[in-house]
């Protein structure tokens, strides 16, 4: 990395802080006797106060001959209205070799916000972006949920990678995680895509580095590795590719290199794993003995490549094994030895920044450190790891590619568009939590005097009819009636009363086992007999006619999960 970047070839970044005697603040001071980059005679962003250590920013150095302009007041650039956007014309792509990571990149950005985020306003022109226009959103929106696909290939371009991948390959979509970031922060999911999952890639839009455009033909029934690289798909095309077999909107997406994992695992000390019995692994050249070891660098990135050695020697087995690996690798990098270390932020920002790739909705300093701060809401006990729900391809004779699970595939995919979380998840803040749980505190209405209108809202087809007979057969409810189908889907069950009905939705949410937040005090409507009546809306968590509801989890299909807090053994 040249010195432009933060360092000469041996000086630590933390080093390079100086105390200017004259101003009593810290800049940052290249070191003379290294070379200067001729595109950033400036350090740091022109006209940007530079960081210090401690978090808080020195004025910006004045070059000779060169006006530092004022600094831009927060707000004054204008904002693209929410939504997929359209393409840029003209805009001529440097495309670096974006290769893999296995979805480090999405979570180093937590830690390089608690303390470092900063400096990567000196390294911001490593950050290289796409254009993949309408295929993602047009800006990031720290108000909504949001779906990142974490991409990483199989190219060996890259210092001391020639050994990894496949010689041949032009950089196919080797290793793919979905992260899902609720709307509140409260919950994420991160589900791996597996390489050999048969699906229909559609026709691609991609701007070639002359700034031309060209639509790439789309394919019927191949592996979705085959989205990204071949034919000059981009990162667009699997982002397409993903939303044609599942439904979701993928909003950006982020792709890094053979050497964040060794740089990222490095900086942080290592990362430890657990291995259910000892490995000898020819391929990746991992040798490591049963029970917990640290790895780091090359060791690492062994362990991430390692296939045969576990399981069943197939890809579905090494996901699990980096599932385990980025729950450890995000516990350390949250871990108080790593975030309040200098020196370690600043070498996981110059690893991130050296390593990262993203579409141009993402592609500022600026709104990097946004996600990453959204992302560090999120507690790593409800960060779920998963992969798409599949089965063997019933096509072949000698198993080689898995097709969809149909019989929980949609339900996964339904759940992560709804926002519906993996894990039981306690969305309301403390202030808020008294107020939801009194809602069910007072008189109850006798079940004879509860008039409500049941509505389906995303609950399986017959719901509301199911749910009717049972409350008037099995609870007393007599005065239920069938509203049909609500006007759009929700994830959750709500019951709308108004004031005066407090006392017959303390009944119902007692009969169904409704929680307080499922209890919205609003407006009454008016039934078949013109009677002021509640609205029971059955949202996607109805298990079923009688079952009791509890509101702060969805019963989740039968598919393997785990969470980031929990460690656990690969074999």
């Amino acid at each position: 990395m040249d010195a432009a970047r933060g360092r000469s070839e041996n000086i630590d970044p933390a080093d390079q802080w100086v105390l200017n005697p004259n101003t009593g603040e810290y800049e940052l001071r290249l070191s003379t006797s290294a070379p200067q980059s001729p595109r950033s005679p400036v350090p740091g962003p022109r006209g940007r106060s530079a960081p210090r250590p401690d978090g808080t920013t020195a004025r910006p150095t004045q070059a000779p001959g060169r006006r530092v302009p004022p600094p831009r007041r927060r707000g004054t650039e204008p904002e693209e209205p929410p939504g997929r956007r359209g393409r840029r014309p003209g805009r001529s792509k440097t495309k670096r070799a974006m290769l893999w990571t296995g979805g480090s990149m999405a979570f180093v950005l937590v830690a390089v916000a608690t303390g470092g985020y900063l400096y990567l306003k000196h390294l911001e022109g490593n950050v290289d972006t796409i254009d993949i226009g309408d295929a993602g959103a047009s800006n990031f929106r720290k108000d909504e949920a949001f779906d990142i696909l974490i991409l990483g290939t199989d190219k060996r371009t890259g210092a001391g990678n020639e050994g990894y991948g496949d010689k041949g390959s032009t950089g196919h979509a080797d290793t793919t995680i979905l992260l899902h970031v609720a709307k509140d922060r409260s919950n994420a999911t991160a589900l791996s895509i597996p390489r050999d999952l048969i699906v229909d890639i559609p026709d691609c839009e991609t701007t070639l580095e002359d700034g031309s455009e060209e639509t790439i033909p789309g394919l019927q029934g191949v592996r979705f590795n085959r989205s990204l690289g071949e034919s000059g798909r981009d990162p667009g095309c699997s982002m397409r590719t993903v939303e044609e077999f599942s439904g979701i909107e993928v909003d950006h997406f982020m792709m890094a290199d053979f050497n964040a994992v060794k740089t990222l695992t490095t900086a942080v000390d290592g990362v430890d794993i657990c291995l259910e019995r000892a490995v000898d692994d020819e391929d990746s050249k991992l040798n490591l003995p049963a029970g917990e070891s640290t790895v780091e660098g090359e060791e690492a990135l062994a362990f991430l490549r390692t296939r045969k050695s576990f399981g069943n020697s197939g890809d579905l087995d090494r996901i699990k094994a980096q599932q385990q690996f980025l729950g450890s690798l995000m516990r350390k990098m949250s871990s108080g030895d790593t975030l309040t270390s200098p020196t370690k932020l600043l070498k996981l920002a110059e690893a991130a920044t050296e390593a990262l790739t993203v579409d141009e909705a993402i592609g500022s300093v600026g709104t990097l450190k946004d996600i990453a701060l959204e992302l560090k809401k999120v507690p790593p006990k409800n960060i779920t790891f998963a992969t798409v729900p599949v089965k063997d391809n019933p096509a072949e004779a000698v198993k080689a590619t898995v097709v969809l699970n149909e019989a929980t595939a949609p339900q996964v995919f339904d759940m992560i568009k709804n926002d519906v979380s993996f894990t039981e998840v306690k969305a309301e803040k403390k202030k808020e939590a008294a107020a939801v749980a009194a809602r069910l505190k007072g008189p109850k209405a006798d079940a004879s005097e509860v008039r409500v209108r049941i509505l389906n809202g995303g609950a399986a087809s017959g719901s509301a009819q199911a749910q009717l007979a049972w409350l008037q057969t099995q609870a007393g409810v007599d005065k239920s009636e069938n509203a049909g189908n609500a006007g759009v889907e929700q994830p959750k069950t709500t019951l709308e009363y108004a004031p005066d009905q407090a006392d017959q939705a303390r009944r119902l949410a007692d009969i169904m086992g409704l929680s307080g937040s499922a209890l919205k005090p609003g407006e009454s409507e008016l039934n078949a007999q013109g009677l002021p009546t509640m609205t029971l809306i059955l949202g996607k968590d109805f298990k079923g006619a009688g079952v009791p509801l509890d509101s702060s989890s969805v019963k989740t299909p039968d598919v393997e999960k785990s969470t980031a807090d929990k460690v656990q053994c690969s074999g």
